[in-house]
This record gives structure tokens, sequence and C-alpha cells, in this order.
């Protein structure tokens, strides 16, 4: 199979027209083309008035290998047309010899803390692998975890701190638009991994071929289910309602984990645990700080949410063929640099979507944004963030370099917003002229109409973020209005607080074996251990974490030895 890609046609063309222009890329006549296979698909929308799609196809030709060479040789220098990669994933190791050291670890199977994508994966793969391994969640089942979210959502269920839109089964990301794409290059062969396991689980196959895959909430929870299934179906263990309240180390200067504490007193042996538990777990980075594991501070972002009419997004981007079928919804990102190093930057933009109470702590208020597979609600929205420093933190800290402080500041915005709202879980909300103008809301007709659940509170938000938060955003709305007109005119929303862009720490560990760097047996790794930003890199991260317990157990290295099929990319 040969792969050809930047492929470029016209919104409205047949299947017909994309044979015929594979051809005519590659001077062959028509019969030589057997069958293409769609690899992706994406939009090029730079100009308004010729919007194209543009292709990656794997070809099937009706060549000799010779002639199959005397084409590649043709155009050698053309980037777009190669041999198709091979994104076929293969096992770094496997049970099933029998021998000596693997009954040794069967006795202590591996225990997975969290049940988000990163935990789910690092429990699949070692199923996968043969490992049987334990998988331990704080929260509920995705089913009653739903019910218990969209019951707070709705006002008819109080919140319940385990079990809302950061913990339970699917982790964060569960209760979000489900986008499956990275911002940092990843391995083709994992990122294929972890798109198919998708499918296999419930997602639509459109996921392995569209450039911008994304799965929607209600299709997530259907996929979590899958996953779960699989992995038990492998020999693999589920349970819920699993607080994992400390680790169990040997005595001394070892640390060896040798097993995991639940806050039902229960203690399950084990040597290997992949700590997963998302950006949320405060109470698990506070037990594993009391415990001395080795943790950083980390930068991350803060903001609030903007909601605008769809079709205004859909303008902008699209131009006069906004609404056509093969287009959707529009998505936008927009960064603005301000003077001293700081960026205001829109951050998991949700076309078509609702902004959604996302707290997990009693007493704050934290937003985050999320749509169906559809993407047909009436409103776009985004986080509008700006980053958080380290220097930011140092006041937040017990101590200089606090690896906590940035939970203690994300707790006190969330808090002041709680405030704001009127104390009963309502978000504070303002229009972007009186937030730019620096005067309170207090007129509820004539915008957009907010989608946030539980609801929201016309005030003022100055109160809610830090100055430096307020200035820069000030700064940016304008320079945004001038790439997307209407973004910040009357009638558009602002809601806040979104605080939990990623994680405000991160678990230290080895580059190679991704154990502790001070606690061996313990495999920190996803979006909360600060290795991931997103459903799919979480469960990329979740693949590596499940490979380095496998080589431990399955494949004991020689002193001194490195595997590079394991090695951080970051």
């Amino acid at each position: 199979m040969l792969r050809l890609s930047e492929l470029k046609l016209p919104l409205d063309h047949t299947d017909a027209e994309l044979s015929a222009a594979v051809c005519r890329r590659l001077q062959l006549p028509p019969q030589a083309l057997r069958r293409h296979q769609l690899v992706k698909c994406s939009v090029d929308a730079r100009r308004h008035g010729a919007i194209a799609l543009v292709y990656s196809l794997d070809l099937d030709l009706a060549l000799s290998g010779a002639e199959q060479q005397r084409l590649l040789k043709r155009f050698a220098g053309d980037p777009h047309l190669r041999p198709a990669p091979d994104t076929a994933y293969r096992f770094v190791a496997k049970a099933g010899d029998g021998s000596a050291a693997e009954a040794e670890a069967f006795k202590r199977r591996p225990v997975v803390v969290g049940a988000g994508p990163c935990g789910y994966f690092a429990a699949l793969l070692l199923a996968q692998m043969g490992l049987r391994p334990l998988l331990l969640e704080r929260g509920k089942p995705v089913k009653q975890r739903s019910a218990d979210t969209f019951g707070f959502w709705r006002g008819s269920q109080p919140f319940d701190s385990e079990s809302n839109a950061q913990f339970g089964e699917g982790g964060a990301g569960t209760f979000s638009d489900g986008k499956l794409y990275s911002q940092v290059s990843e391995d083709p062969r994992l990122v294929r991994k972890v798109l198919e396991e998708l499918v296999a689980a419930g997602a639509n196959a459109e996921i392995l071929t569209l450039h911008r895959p994304h799965i929607g909430t209600f299709k997530l929870a259907t996929v979590v289910r899958g996953l779960r299934a699989h992995v038990e179906a492998l020999g693999g263990e589920v349970r819920f309602g699993c607080l994992v309240q400390e680790l169990v180390l040997e005595p001394g200067l070892s640390r060896q984990v040798r097993g995991v504490k639940l806050a039902s007193g229960e203690i399950i042996t084990t040597d290997h645990v992949a700590f997963a538990p998302g950006h949320s777990a405060r109470d698990s980075f506070a037990a594993l700080h009391r415990q001395g594991v080795a943790m950083q501070p980390k930068p991350f972002a803060i903001g609030v949410r903007i909601e605008h009419p769809q079709p205004l997004i859909d303008r902008a981007r699209w131009g006069a063929a906004a609404g056509h079928p093969r287009l959707g919804p529009a998505e936008y990102k927009l960064v603005h640099h301000i003077a001293g190093g700081r960026d205001v930057y829109s951050f998991c933009m949700c076309p078509g979507g609702l902004v959604v109470g996302a707290t997990s702590e009693r007493g704050c208020v934290v937003t985050n944004g999320m749509s169906q597979h559809s993407r047909n609600e009436r409103n776009a929205n985004s986080a509008l963030v700006v980053n958080v420093t380290l220097e930011d933190l140092e006041p937040w800290g017990e101590a200089p370099g606090d690896p906590l402080a940035g939970i203690a500041f994300q707790r006190h915005w969330e808090q002041q917003a709680f405030a704001a709202g009127g104390g009963d879980y309502r978000a504070p909300a303002q229009w972007v002229p009186d937030f730019l103008a620096g005067r309170s809301s207090h007129n509820s007709k004539g915008g957009v109409e907010a989608s946030y659940q539980p609801g929201i509170r016309l005030s003022e938000l100055d109160s809610c973020l830090p100055d430096f938060v307020i200035a820069a955003l000030k700064e940016a709305l304008p320079a945004f209005e001038r790439r997307i007109p209407g973004y910040s005119g009357p009638g558009i929303l602002i809601t806040g607080v979104e605080t939990r862009t990623s994680s405000p720490l991160r678990l230290n560990r080895d580059g190679s074996t991704r154990e502790s760097t001070n606690t061996p047996g313990l495999y920190p790794g996803g979006e909360g251990a600060g290795y991931a930003g997103g459903i799919l890199s979480a469960a990329i991260d979740g693949i590596r974490l499940a490979e380095a317990i496998a080589i431990n157990l399955l494949r004991p290295r020689l002193p001194g030895e490195r595997d590079e099929s394991v090695c951080d990319q970051a």
C-alpha cells in the first residue's frame, strides 16, 4: 500500500471525483487504482470562498513491485507519497510461558488506581498481556455516576463529592467533548491502538479517520462500559467505591511499594501500582506528599468559559459555506501574547455544547465544557485561560517549592466563585462588554442564553480571579474580536471559573522505567500525575505504564539495561 496525503477537493465532490483526483495526481490511468482506504480527512478553511477537504489515503494499486518502485522514484521529491507506515501495535511482553518468574508475578497482581483513560488503558493492556490487573476507582460506575452528575446539574440531587464530573468511572473526560487529538506528536502505533480499542468498546468508527475526532459525552459512557467489559473478560477486576488512602511501603530506605491501603481499612498487597488518579484528586496528592513521594509544582492556567451563538462561529470560520453538511459546527483556536510573557488562549473548545459544573469539592464552583456527539446545542463555548507560573504559586505554598501550592491557589478562586454565584453552586457570569468596562451585569435579556448547569448569577468576575488574569483577559478580548467579529460584542457571556485545565503538580518518575524516582513500584501517569493533557495522551500514557510494568514482571532487565520501548517522549 502507498499513502497519498494532502489531496484537496472541493466540498461538493463525489466519490468518483475523488478516485479521479488520485489517478490524476499520480499520473496513472483509472484502471491502476484498485481501491483507496481513507486515513484522515480534514478541512482547509484558509480561503472562505474555496473551502476544501484534504485527504490522506492508502492506495491499493494494480502495479507490480517494480512498477511501484518506479512510481516512488518518479515522485521522490514529493513528501506526500510514500509507503504506508506500519501502525500495528506489538506487545512488549506477554504471559503464557509458565516460567517461575511468571508464576511469582501472578501472586501479587498489579493494581491500577483510577478509572480514567490512563487507568483504563493501563488495565486493558495489562489484561491483554495476561497479568489480570485489579483496577480501583474511588467513584461509582458510569451509569450511577451519570445519574448523580446530571441530577446535581438539574437541581434534583445534592452535590456528591465522590460522584461528580471529576470522580467516577471514565474520569473527567467522560463529561467533555471527548476530543481524541493531542497538541504534541504521539507514536502513531499507540494512537492507532487507542482509537481501535475505543471503536471496539463502542465508539463510532469515524474516529479512525477524522482529523480532529471526538466521541461526545453520551457515547463516552457506552465506551467506558465497553472498556470495563474487555478488562473483565481478560481476567482483570474492576472495583468501585475504593478510595486509596495511602501506599504500603517497605520500611527503611528502599521505600518499595508492597500494597495500597483503602479508606475502608482494607490492605491490598502488590509490588506494582499504576497511579492514574486524575487532576482533581487533591486528597490523594496530599496523602502521597505526606508519605514523601517525590513531586513538584507545575504551571497550569485558569480563566473563564465564554459562550457564543454557534452560527456566529460558523460564519467566522466557514463564511458562505456555514451550515454545509460536510462541515458541521465550527471550532476555533485563539492565542494572544501579553507583554511580560503571559498568554491568553482558548482551551477545550466545545462547538454545539454546554457549560457545566465540574467541581469535586463542596463550597467550590468550577466550570467546564462538554458536547454530545452531534454537537447540536445552540451555543459554542470555550475556556479562555491565562497561564499561571511557578512564581505566581510561591505565596500559596507552606514552604518554597511546595508541590501543593497550586491546589491551594485553585481552591481559593473556586471558593470565591462559589460566593459570587450566591453560595448554591450557581456560577458567577458577566456580559463581555460589562467585563471590559468594569461594571457588574444585571440584565439577563438580549444576549446568548446561558447553558451553565446548575445555573448562573449575573454579577462581576473581578473577585473570582487574580488581577493578572483579569488584566490579561481584558487585553485579549478586543484582539480576539478583530479575528472573529462579534467575539467580544454585546450579548456574549463569560462564566467563572475555569481552574482545572491541567494538574497543578507532577509526580516525578524515571524516564525509562516510569517508576517514581524515590518510590519503586509506583508508576505515576496520566493527566493527574502531570504526563498527559486530554483523553488521547492520557490513554497513551496508560499503555506506557502497562508496558513498563509488564517488562518489569515478565521480562526482567539486567542491571543498567535500558528499554527504549518505554522511554519517556516528553
